[in-house]
């Protein structure tokens, strides 16, 4: 159910509130809204994601999702391979719900718990991998967050977080979706749109938007947060360029429409279109400073305990 405007007034000054709300609102419809599937698809993507900032070929035993949404990030990661089991984590009840049904849907060895990033519920040093998607720019207190994924890690484990907004890259996103939900909704034709009270709600929501978005990056800036934890071997790498250009007014025109008025020719005109567009960012993301790129994926890793030597 969409917040009452009291709820998005009362979480105006409360981000963690603005969290679940709107993440509550949204759990219902999210794989829809954002095209998450739990197919070859979406899991080669987010092993992509996963790969472009982390090289190799790793098995983690035990892997633990912040802010994990639906479970897109962690459950199609296990399908990679990447990890054998996980436990999936968000502010969101209704977002870990969703999440823990498609796990259970898929077979896979998952448990869920509603918990804040800055005081994740699980003993120290006890997973291997710390993994989250489009989550650290929700999180108010990021020194406390990466304290807390260190801690939790075992010497030498590693975080992966991707989908992360640069401060150049949120800014013309948020421009070019502006820009088209005003045009969708203002000269498309009624017949194509999806029904008032269900765009009412959508920005009556959006509005709490500016609430859950506490930060945007700059690379560097997202490297510190990581040094300053304590993690080693820390990498920031972006992408998405024209693909953000391309991809950001084709989301915000999907949401104002219903899904049936597109069919599967679109889903697959803007899937290959991205794909396109992607490898022509991974070509630009040599020559283009990387903070002009859309999304910011970081890594590190917790350092080994040091050797004690008796006398």
């Amino acid at each position: 159910m969409s917040p009452t405007q009291a709820e998005v007034d009362a979480a105006r000054d409360d981000p963690k509130l603005a969290n679940v709300l709107y993440h509550d609102w949204e759990s219902g419809s999210y794989d829809e809204k954002w095209s998450i599937s739990f197919d070859e698809r979406c899991t080669t993507f987010a092993v992509d994601r996963f790969r472009a900032v982390n090289p190799g070929s790793e098995t983690y035993d035990h892997a633990l999702e912040l802010g994990c949404g639906t479970g897109f990030f962690l459950l199609n990661l296990m399908q990679g391979g990447i990890a054998r089991r996980g436990t999936v984590t968000d502010l969101s009840p209704g977002m870990v719900a969703v999440a823990t049904r498609n796990a259970a849907n898929l077979g896979l060895d998952v448990e869920g718990r509603v918990a804040d990033a800055e005081t994740i519920p699980v003993p120290d040093a006890s997973v291997d991998l710390v993994v989250g998607h489009a989550v650290l720019h929700h999180i108010p207190d990021l020194d406390q967050a990466f304290r807390e994924i260190l801690r939790v890690l075992r010497p030498g484990g590693r975080f992966v977080f991707a989908g992360e907004p640069t401060r150049l890259g949120d800014l013309y996103a948020r421009k070019l979706g502006q820009a088209t939900w005003w045009a969708t909704t203002r000269f498309a034709s009624a017949s194509w749109l999806r029904p008032p009270a269900e765009l009412d709600e959508s920005s009556r929501a959006a509005a709490l938007e500016s609430v859950v978005d506490q930060h945007v990056f700059d690379p560097d800036r997202l490297e510190r947060f990581a040094h300053a934890a304590g993690a080693v071997d820390v990498r920031v790498v972006t992408e998405e360029l024209t693909a953000a250009v391309f991809g950001w007014p084709v989301r915000t025109f999907e949401a104002a429409v219903p899904p049936e008025r597109l069919g599967m020719r679109w889903a697959m005109f803007a899937y290959r279109t991205w794909q396109r567009l992607s490898w022509l960012d991974e070509r630009l993301s040599k020559v283009v400073p990387r903070s002009l790129f859309y999304n910011a994926l970081v890594t590190g890793v917790r350092p080994p305990d040091p050797v004690s030597l008796s006398s």
